[in-house]
């Protein structure tokens, strides 16, 4: 007979339920079980491949500590993970018995909740224990929580043992009728290695970064406008240019989202506004269509956008600044 222990607490030392589960697996041992022993915390990054553990083992303890409300985080990433990738008809020859220790209110509610979620996941029921346990040394020096213990371990033995049956649970029937899960039919050796997958954070973080690679590549093709190589925004410079005196040079408007820069050449009187991929200019301006909309709308100017951290700018600043001046909007 093979059982597994899952420990679902933080694993500190005066956890009452360490003791629980250490005495009833000392007692299961004596009967020739074998036991192994999961700490979820020491798992916390391999938990979706725990339900592989359930292969070949004739029954589970599920055990969990109650803090402050329910039975914890661990034990809820393991049972979610049981409903997404475990094998359900191996589960539905398996017996679990849980256990729950509290010191504070609601060592009852635990004992329910993992015995039901064991039920809708399609497992065979088996007594559990809970209790109240203030301090762990309320265990260690009464005799009487000793025997109990060791009662119940003895008892979980015997339903394994003799294939105890059960009536049917309103839980399972509610689960085949309407909980059906909604993701891709997989059989259990493809659940299996998609758990292997998400327990490899290297791995999804890699997914998590394609996926919004290509989610925003798809968004600037779906959202972006092809505006290159038109003329939009040429007739505002042409309109607003107001030529200054010794004032020559060739400024480039790099646009995000867009190919192609502006291109301004200014030769004293004279001015080519374009689109290029001229690779060098006397001043490089890098900033967002909003910005330069509000430049353009007299909203704001080049110096004051440079300033607030809107723009990025390299070159001649003495050239950069005398923008603002041979370009007028109002």
């Amino acid at each position: 007979m093979k059982v597994n222990i899952y420990y679902g607490g933080r694993g500190i030392v005066d956890d009452p339920t360490l003791f629980v589960i250490n005495k009833m697996q000392s007692v299961l041992e004596e009967l020739n079980v074998t036991v192994t022993r999961y700490n979820l915390y020491e798992q916390k990054n391999a938990i979706t491949t725990l339900p592989q553990t359930l292969k070949d083992v004739d029954g589970v303890l599920f055990a969990a500590t109650v803090e402050w409300y329910g039975i914890g985080g661990y034990m809820q990433q393991f049972l979610d993970a049981l409903w997404l990738y475990g094998d359900k008809t191996k589960i539905a020859n398996i017996y679990m018995c849980p256990v729950v220790m509290s010191t504070t209110y609601g060592e009852r509610e635990g004992k329910l909740n993992l015995a039901t979620a064991w039920e809708i996941l399609g497992g065979l029921p088996c007594s559990g224990l809970c209790g109240y346990i203030e301090d762990s040394t309320q265990l260690e020096m009464n005799e009487e929580y000793i025997q109990l213990i060791e009662r119940k371990a003895e008892n979980m033995y015997r339903t394994i043992h003799q294939k105890v049956a059960s009536f049917p649970a309103s839980n399972q029937a509610v689960k085949q009728k309407v909980s059906v899960s909604k993701n891709i039919d997989l059989t259990p050796q493809e659940s299996e290695q998609l758990s292997k997958y998400v327990s490899n954070e290297e791995y999804v973080q890699q997914q998590k970064e394609d996926l919004q690679e290509l989610a925003s590549m798809f968004r600037g093709m779906m959202n972006r406008k092809d505006k290159d190589n038109t003329t939009e925004y040429l007739a505002d410079f042409e309109k607003a240019f107001t030529p200054q005196p010794g004032v020559s040079g060739t400024f480039i408007l790099q646009i995000e989202g867009r190919k192609k820069p502006i291109v301004l050449e200014v030769k004293g009187a004279k001015l080519e506004c374009k689109y290029s991929n001229l690779e060098k200019g006397d001043v490089e301006m890098q900033l967002s269509e909003n910005t330069l909309e509000s430049i353009l709308k007299g909203k704001a100017n080049f110096q004051r956008s440079f300033m607030a951290g809107e723009m990025k700018m390299k070159g001649d600043f003495k050239l950069f600044r005398s923008l603002d001046q041979i370009f007028s909007f109002s």
